[in-house]
C-alpha cells in the first residue's frame, strides 16, 4: 500500500511550512528546512528500489474511478527526480543557513512550500494539477527573491516574475484547450492521442512551449541569465536545481506520453535545441560575473538535455536524464562555490578577482572539477551523459544527427575556452591585495585592503565540496547507476504500465 503515501509527499512539506511560520526558534525552523527535503530524497530512493519489481504505482485521491479522480503516480523517472530534487533542496538549504540567509523569518517556510510544489509536479498524473503544482512551486520563489534580495536583485527579479506569470497564463489556457478537444487532462488517457488528433497536437505543443520558456530554451532564454544571477547564490542554486529541471521533466513526460516521440514540428525543435546549445556556450564569453557565466552554461545544458528527447531512443533518453542529474549536481556546486567567493570577497566580477589559487585552494579545486564536468571531461559525471547523447545521436542516424553532434562538440570546445579564461582570471595571477565588498543595498563597494582573516569559511565550502565529490563518485560508479536511467527511459518509451496503474 505504498502508493497511498504518494499524496503525503505533498502534504508533509505544506504542513511543515505552516509549522515553520508558527515556530519562533530558528533552530527548529532549520531542522524542518533540511529534514523535509531529505525525507523526500530518501522516499525517492526507496521508490526507485520499489520500481524494480513494480514499474508504476498510482493512487486515486478519494478512491474514485481511474481517470476521474485526482491521481498521483510514480515510476522510476518520477522517483529519480524526487531523489535528486529533494537532495539538492536539502544541500541548498544548508548553504542558505551557512550564509545566514535563513535569518529572514519566512525563508524556511517558503523553501518547504516550494518543496511541496515540486513533489506534486513530479507525481501528478494530469495536466491541470501539473499547472497547479508548478504555481505552488513558483509562488514561494517570488517571495524568496523578495526577502533575500538587495534593491538591485529586486529590480531584476521583476523579470523572473513577469516571464513566469505570462507563461503560466499560456500554460493554463493550453491545458484548457487540451480538455476542450479531448474531454480529459489525464495523461494516461492521452497516451499517443496526438497522432490521430491534430487539435490535441496543437494544444499539447502550446503546453510544451510554455514549459520550454520556463526551462530557458533559445530564443526565449534571456530572462534566465538576467534573473538567476540577480538572486543570492543559495537561491540561485535552489532554482537551478529545481525550476528548469522540473520544467524539463514535464517536457519529457508530456512529449513521450502524448506524442509518443513523433511530432510534426520536429525540425523546428531541432533548430531551437541546436541554437540553445551553441548560443548558451558562446554567450559565456560576454559575461563579467561568475554566476552570470554559469547562467549561460545552464542554458546550454538545457539544450543538451533536450537532445535525448529529440532522438527518442532508450539510450538517448537515459543519457539525457543522466545529463540532467549531472547538471543539477555540477551547477549547484559551481553556484555555491561562486557564492562563497562573492560573500567573502565582496562580489563576483571577474575584473576584481585574481590570484585566489594559493589563498583558496579548495574553492579553486572545486571550481576546476566543476568546469571539467560542464565540458564533459573525466573524472566527472558530465563525461558519461555527454558520451551517451553523442552515441545515441550517431546510432539513430537521422539527417540532422551531424548537426546535433556538431553542436555538442562545438559548444564543448567553446565552453572549455570560456571557462578556462574565467578560471585563469579568478585563480591565477598575482595575489589580491584589495577587494571591493558590495553594499547590500546599492551593490557597489569601495576598495578595501585584504587581510589574512578574509577567507572562505568551512561552512560555506562543504555544500559545494560535497556536490563535486558526488559528481566524481557518479563517474566512478557509472556502471552501478546506469540501469536506473535505462529503466526510467523505458517507462517513457513504453507507457503501458503507466496506463494500467493509473486507469486500473
Amino acid at each position: 500500500m505504498i502508493e497511498s503515501l504518494l499524496p503525503v509527499l505533498v502534504a508533509i512539506p505544506l504542513f511543515a511550512a505552516g509549522l515553520a511560520v508558527l515556530i519562533r526558534r530558528a533552530i527548529w525552523q532549520r531542522v524542518l528546512m533540511i529534514a523535509v527535503p531529505t525525507l523526500t530524497s530518501l522516499v525517492g530512493a526507496l521508490l526507485v528500489v520499489v520500481h524494480y519489481k513494480t514499474p508504476v504505482i498510482a493512487h486515486n485521491v478519494g478512491e474514485y474511478l481511474g481517470g476521474v479522480a485526482i491521481v498521483f503516480a510514480s515510476d522510476t523517472l518520477s522517483a529519480l527526480m524526487l531523489f535528486v530534487t529533494g537532495f539538492i533542496t536539502a544541500i541548498s538549504s544548508g548553504y542558505l543557513i551557512s550564509t545566514k540567509e535563513d535569518r529572514f523569518r519566512f525563508v524556511p517556510a517558503l523553501v518547504l512550500m516550494l518543496t511541496a510544489g515540486v513533489n506534486g509536479a513530479l507525481l501528478t498524473g494530469d495536466l491541470f494539477n501539473l499547472f497547479v503544482f508548478v504555481e505552488v512551486m513558483l509562488l514561494p520563489s517570488y517571495a524568496l527573491i523578495a526577502v533575500t534580495g538587495s534593491w538591485r536583485r529586486l529590480g531584476v527579479g521583476r523579470l523572473f516574475v513577469i516571464v513566469n506569470l505570462v507563461t503560466s497564463t499560456i500554460l493554463v489556457l493550453a491545458v484548457g484547450f487540451v480538455y476542450g478537444v479531448t474531454g480529459t487532462v489525464n495523461l494516461a488517457k492521452l497516451v499517443e492521442a496526438a497522432k490521430d488528433n491534430p487539435q490535441l497536437s496543437l494544444a499539447a505543443a502550446v503546453v510544451l512551449f510554455a514549459l520550454l520558456v520556463k526551462s530557458g530554451v533559445v530564443p526565449v532564454h534571456g530572462w534566465l541569465p538576467r534573473s538567476y544571477p540577480a538572486t543570492s547564490a543559495g537561491v540561485m542554486a535552489l532554482f537551478s536545481g529545481i525550476h528548469t529541471k522540473v520544467g524539463l521533466y514535464a517536457v519529457y513526460r508530456i512529449y513521450s506520453t502524448i506524442y509518443g516521440g513523433n511530432v510534426s514540428w520536429l525540425n523546428i525543435f531541432v533548430v531551437l535545441v541546436i541554437a540553445t546549445v551553441v548560443i548558451g556556450a558562446i554567450s559565456t564569453f560576454g559575461e563579467r560575473r561568475l554566476r552570470g557565466a554559469l547562467a549561460f552554461q545552464m542554458v546550454s545544458g538545457v539544450g543538451q538535455i533536450l537532445i535525448g528527447l529529440i532522438i527518442f531512443t532508450e539510450l538517448s533518453l537515459a543519457a539525457g536524464l543522466l545529463y540532467l542529474v549531472h547538471h543539477v549536481i555540477t551547477m549547484g556546486a559551481l553556484i555555491m562555490a561562486s557564492g562563497a567567493i562573492e560573500t567573502t570577497y565582496g562580489n563576483g566580477r571577474l575584473d576584481r578577482l585574481h590570484g585566489l589559487m594559493k589563498r583558496e585552494p579548495v574553492v579553486a579545486g572545486v571550481t576546476a572539477f566543476g568546469f571539467l564536468s560542464l565540458v564533459g571531461l573525466p573524472p566527472t559525471s558530465g563525461l558519461w551523459g555527454k558520451l551517451g547523447l553523442l552515441r545515441a545521436t550517431a546510432e539513430s542516424n537521422p539527417f540532422y544527427s551531424p548537426w546535433l553532434i556538431g553542436a555538442v562538440v562545438v559548444a564543448s570546445i567553446i565552453s572549455l575556452m570560456a571557462l578556462q579564461r574565467i578560471w585563469v582570471k579568478v585563480f591565477w595571477g598575482p595575489p589580491m591585495k584589495y577587494f571591493f565588498p558590495d553594499d547590500p543595498l546599492t551593490s557597489r563597494g569601495e576598495q578595501t585592503e585584504l587581510t589574512s582573516e578574509t577567507r572562505v569559511t568551512r561552512k560555506q565550502l562543504w555544500p559545494a565540496t560535497l556536490l563535486i565529490s558526488l559528481s566524481v563518485a557518479l563517474f566512478v560508479g557509472f556502471g552501478f547507476i546506469w540501469p536506473v536511467f535505462v529503466q526510467a527511459a523505458h517507462c517513457l518509451i513504453d507507457p503501458a504500465e503507466y496506463v494500467k496503474a493509473v486507469l486500473g
